[in-house]
């Protein structure tokens, strides 16, 4: 099966995800920047998901661009993602309308830990599809920022009934982490075309 489909069906959900996320923001009654105020912990729980949901998005691209071939464990792996990343309406909606309260700011961690898990179950999936030898195992390696930010996710849960706001700087920083874009697979791309060329 050929991966068009299933880049269609990510990207359209994503998208959707993002138009669900903005809907939440409820317009206010007054006319006035005032009126604005109490919408800002939404605007600002918004803009911190809008970043996960794009640097997903953009992971998501290049991981397929090293994709050959898609199997049935490649769709489920990749609808299991879909499925947590559909949650972030949901715990950002939560997270903003309650300012940040510790049940909704440690759930808003849970689905960000789970996401992160669902993206490394299908990133290990493609790779025992395509061998250890593959473009993605090689551009992956050790994947120090894949495993570090679970471990920073599941801290930021547990302080999160302490401070809120260490739970929330947590979470800015991993999206700070990972908001420059990862060249690891253009990188390996473009060595194995040259590989090919070299070898013409």
């Amino acid at each position: 099966m050929g991966k068009g489909r299933l880049e269609a069906f990510s990207d359209g959900v994503i998208a959707i995800i993002i138009t669900i996320m903005v809907l939440e923001m409820k317009v206010p009654r007054g006319d006035d920047l005032a009126s604005l105020i109490p919408l800002l912990p939404v605007f600002m729980s918004y803009v911190l998901s809008f970043i996960y949901v794009g640097i997903y998005w953009n992971n998501h691209h290049h991981m397929m661009h090293s994709v050959q071939h898609v199997n049935g464990w490649m769709l489920w792996a990749n609808l299991h993602l879909l499925f947590w990343l559909s949650l972030f309406p949901f715990v950002t909606g939560w997270m903003g309308e309650n300012h940040y309260a510790a049940l909704p700011a440690a759930l808003y961690g849970v689905v960000l830990f789970m996401a992160a898990i669902a993206y490394w179950v299908l990133q290990t999936t493609i790779i025992r599809q395509q061998g250890k030898g593959s473009i993605l195992a090689k551009a992956v390696g050790k994947d120090l920022k894949g495993r570090i930010s679970p471990v920073i996710y599941l801290t930021a849960i547990l302080l999160s009934f302490v401070d809120y706001r260490i739970a929330d700087g947590l979470y800015v920083l991993v999206a700070i982490m990972w908001i420059v874009p990862d060249r690891r697979i253009e990188r390996a791309l473009a060595y194995g075309e040259e590989g090919i060329h070299e070898k013409h």
